[in-house]
């Protein structure tokens, strides 16, 4: 099928103003968060799962590789479109279609963005709970692709934990249910295969989520440490009391400046790291677990205990938290990103190699990540425009998930495999697990059309020049 007839047969199924194909158009959906960027042939933006299924069938019909897109906050290259490919992006479907109060749960379109449920539910009383750094941005279409985490995932669990049923449409355009109203189905999860399945099963259109109540009493420290490695020691610590915070995040020193910078979010200059730690329950609950937690940081050399006196105080130390990613700008123009796990007892040896590597390739690393679960996000910050400080950038991530994966860890928390991390994935992976792997996923999508190319190595991992736009050709060659 001719181009401009495949574009007029999308037109005619979602509208002449919503098939984007104009490269200057285009450019904006060239790239995602991470540093990777191909240019697809269109990008439709459908309005109901029936249009969806329309397009994902003309595309299964013309031998077209497709790739939904939800926000473009993803990290790991996983909404990078294959040259010629067609990109699938869901601005229009972001209704949140209904609240029910007393089972708990809504039904919302994949482009609803993740602080607007949250925001919306708070007034029946209830709350989303995964809540990314990118909440702000990031949409529930591409929180399931990637099962996203966030730091109040440490107690309440990923996407994956919060997703009852899903309407789908695969690769042919065949629309499936998987699911169901109930929180607990028999038979095989299917449900639970797709969430992190980085859109190479199918495409969700709508999604029922649970939801939880708001908390009757939360309580956030702030623990104020002299070097990284007292604030790991207190990881463990609070953990060994036999307390799981809803949430407890690690900062480091770069990371403090970076986010001082830009905005006051009460981080003491002088530290060496901060641990933000947060409780939520019932009054009774709260008042005895904080005894402890503030033992556990004082007794691990925590310089001070800060806790937020107000609603106020608490919203300043994790606006603070939040945008570090974007603080760093104001230490260096680019950063690259990765997201290893090790078990909480080897963050100090972890972040010891973190160090080691910086200093070693002369590559400045940021750390700033959930401590709580071991979930590491060092955070390479260069100048692209240097010649080979992208190499050298790309080898310290190298050596970085080399290390995970020899301290019992994985390659990734909660950003996913994409292209970043699929030449990685034989670190934890036998081929016999990954064609497993492959064989679920042709269950879903035989012919291999959605998001081609990612999670699984193929010998294509790409070796970036010195400016990142120019990686396109390596990235499927």
């Amino acid at each position: 099928m001719a181009n401009s007839d495949f574009l007029d047969q999308l037109r005619a199924i979602v509208g002449d103003e919503y098939v984007i194909d104009h490269r200057e158009d285009l450019l904006v959906y060239e790239y995602d968060g991470s540093v990777d960027r191909s240019m697809p042939r269109a990008v439709v933006l459908p309005a109901n799962t029936d249009e969806v299924s329309r397009v994902m069938a003309l595309a299964y019909e013309a031998g077209i590789t497709v790739v939904g897109r939800g926000s473009g906050t993803g990290l790991s290259g996983g909404a990078i479109t294959p040259p010629d490919g067609l990109q699938v992006a869901f601005p229009r479907m972001n209704q949140i279609l209904e609240v029910d109060s007393v089972n708990r749960t809504a039904l919302v379109e994949p482009g609803v963005i993740n602080l607007d449920l949250d925001n919306y539910v708070r007034k029946f009383g209830m709350r989303y709970a995964p809540d990314p750094s990118s909440q702000r941005a990031c949409s529930l279409g591409g929180n399931i692709a990637e099962n996203a985490g966030g730091p109040h995932c440490l107690a309440y669990g990923a996407t994956t934990n919060h997703v009852i049923g899903m309407e789908v449409v695969l690769e042919d355009g065949e629309v499936v249910y998987l699911g169901g109203q109930a929180r607990e189905a028999t038979g095989y999860d299917l449900r639970g295969a797709f969430v992190g399945s980085e859109g190479t099963f199918g495409i969700a259109t709508s999604i029922l989520v649970r939801l939880l109540p708001t908390p009757e009493s939360v309580r956030t420290f702030l623990g104020i440490f002299p070097d990284i490695d007292s604030a790991c020691t207190a990881v463990s610590a609070v953990i060994g009391y036999g307390i799981v915070p809803a949430a407890l995040e690690m900062i480091d020193a770069l990371s403090i400046k970076a986010v001082q910078n830009v905005t006051d979010a009460g981080y003491p200059n002088d530290a060496g790291a901060v641990l933000l730690i947060e409780l939520e329950g019932l009054h009774e609950e709260v008042e005895e677990v904080t005894r402890d937690v503030e033992s556990a940081l004082w007794d691990t050399g925590a310089a001070d205990v800060r806790i937020a006196e107000d609603d106020a105080e608490r919203e300043r130390l994790w606006v603070g938290r939040k945008t570090a990613f974007g603080a760093f700008g104001t230490i260096a123009p680019n950063y690259y990103l990765v997201d290893g796990v090790v078990p909480r007892t080897q963050l100090t040896q972890m972040l010891r190699k973190v160090s080691e590597v910086s200093e070693r390739y002369g590559i400045t690393i940021a750390n700033v990540f959930h401590a709580g679960d071991g979930n590491l996000h060092p955070c390479m910050l260069f100048d692209a425009r240097e010649p080979g400080v992208m190499e050298s950038a790309m080898a310290a991530a190298a050596e970085l998930m080399q290390e995970c994966a020899a301290l019992g860890g994985t390659l990734s928390g909660e950003h996913g495999i994409g292209l970043e991390k699929k030449e990685f994935m034989p670190l934890v992976y036998e081929d016999e697990d990954m064609a497993a792997m492959q064989r679920v996923r042709e269950a879903f999508a035989p012919q291999n059309r959605l998001n081609p190319g990612k999670i699984f190595p193929d010998g294509s991992y790409y070796r970036p020049s010195p400016h990142p736009a120019s990686h396109t050709a390596a990235l499927y060659a």
